[in-house]
């Protein structure tokens, strides 16, 4: 029996040392996030891991009096403060601003990926649990800062997205888009929420976000993959990495798929189309895969979790789908890998001047699997009078500094609208705060 259980303890010390000894040389990138960054970022060759590159900026907090650095000509300060981990954000018509203090529903799952994914939680500051709670939050007087603060609805399952039509308030829990009547006005909702449509919930990528379509008549749903690609085999991916189209009556269809993670959509207004921002997959190696924003059509197929990138295989999916390769969509605009792009908002309500007048605002949530970090600020995306973005044009950084010396997160931005005043509003669901970022005066 000693014998037995010195070889396993044996086994287990060799296995800690080859994890000690991974972690401490990851995959460095090669290339700078600009150069996989844009219409025709760079596409190297992969370097599969079979453990991760694990980089990762510590969840601190801001100290007292500390907040993000705006580009010139901007200025930044709090809207709000002392949330529980704020993830997305929605202006009523009034000017009222809803926030999901939302996280992840419980997660299963041991062993040591299960392990893994905890600890990762934790070092992040995602491993609290839900709030499960949308508040409203008033800036009655107009000086930038929300001085009311009711609690909207709760009892909700990790709610994210929020879109209002024809009266009545769609919320995106992790498991079913659900709705309750609106009134203009109302600082507090109680009536239960009648289900919409089940949404398939559970693994990964649990944020579900709801807009309404440039008709006005539909919805857009957008439902992560439960994995990687497809790690625990294609069928737990029914209905995942899809972007759903949703009539008010429960009727729904697969209006695009593909999509690793979608997660911010936004109304083009130039065209009226349809844009999301995609968190694509993990384990190529730091350079690999971009995050992306592009423009979704009905039926298109963005090739996860087969391709990336318009038709880049990833060998390591089985079983294999090579007539896929040709149908696979490029998308748009790549925004460098591994940023964890997920906020998403068009420039057309903002006043913030000419330089961010046509364009759109992204929430880059930031890496865990890439050496140095990337993302961990909110960038904007410069648009052309065609409704795409300018030729040649690279990210240009908004909002920055949620990083400290030591590299730990001070926050991490996640959902980007504009107020009733054409500001720009962060949520930092590590920070606990919402940022204003307006005009300098």
């Amino acid at each position: 029996m000693l014998k037995h259980v010195l070889r396993v303890l044996a086994l287990v010390i060799v296995v800690a040392i080859g994890i000690v000894v991974y972690i401490a040389w990851p995959d460095e990138a090669k290339l700078s996030v600009d150069q996989v960054a844009g219409a025709r970022p760079d596409i190297t060759a992969p370097r599969v891991q079979t453990l991760p590159t694990v980089k990762v900026a510590d969840a601190v907090g801001w100290p007292a009096g500390a907040k993000p650095k705006a580009a010139p000509g901007l200025a930044v300060a709090a809207f709000a403060t002392g949330l529980d981990h704020p993830r997305w954000l929605y202006r009523l018509p009034n000017g009222d601003v809803l926030v999901a203090e939302t996280n992840s529903p419980p997660r299963s799952g041991g062993g040591i990926q299960g392990w893994v994914m905890r600890h990762l939680f934790g070092k992040v500051g995602a491993a609290v649990p839900s709030a499960n709670r949308i508040t409203l939050l008033r800036d009655a007087n107009g000086d930038g800062v929300a001085e009311q603060r009711h609690v909207f609805m709760q009892g909700l399952n990790s709610p994210f997205g929020m879109a209002l039509l024809d009266g009545q308030l769609y919320i995106a829990n992790t498991d079913a888009l659900v709705r309750v009547p609106y009134r203009d006005g109302e600082t507090q909702i109680t009536a239960k929420p009648e289900k919409v449509v089940a949404l398939s919930g559970g693994g990964n990528h649990w944020a579900r976000n709801v807009i309404v379509s440039g008709d006005g008549k539909t919805l857009f749903v957008s439902v992560g993959s439960r994995t990687n690609i497809a790690d625990e085999g294609i069928e737990r991916e029914t209905y995942r990495a899809n972007i759903l189209q949703v009539w008010p009556n429960g009727d729904w269809r697969i209006y695009a798929a593909g999509l690793r993670n979608p997660n911010g959509m936004a109304i083009n207004p130039i065209n009226k189309q349809l844009w999301t921002v995609v968190n694509e997959r993990d384990m190529l190696g730091s350079d690999l895969a971009p995050d992306y924003l592009t423009q979704v059509e009905f039926g298109d197929q963005f090739g996860w979790p087969w391709y990336y990138w318009g038709g880049y295989p990833d060998n390591r999916v089985e079983p294999k789908n090579p007539q896929l390769q040709e149908y696979s969509k490029r998308p748009d605009y790549a925004l460098g890998p591994h940023v964890a792009a997920l906020g998403l908002s068009f420039a057309d309500s903002a006043k913030l001047g000419a330089a961010w007048a046509n364009g759109a605002f992204v929430g880059e949530h930031g890496s865990w699997n890439r050496k140095p970090v990337s993302g961990y600020k909110v960038v904007y995306i410069p648009f052309g009078p065609t409704g795409y973005p300018v030729k040649g044009a690279k990210p240009v950084d908004v909002l920055t500094g949620f990083l400290n010396a030591k590299g730990d997160a001070m926050g991490r931005p996640v959902g980007v609208i504009t107020d009733r005043t054409g500001a720009l509003l962060v949520a930092d669901d590590v920070g606990n705060a919402i940022w204003r970022v307006s005009a300098a005066r």
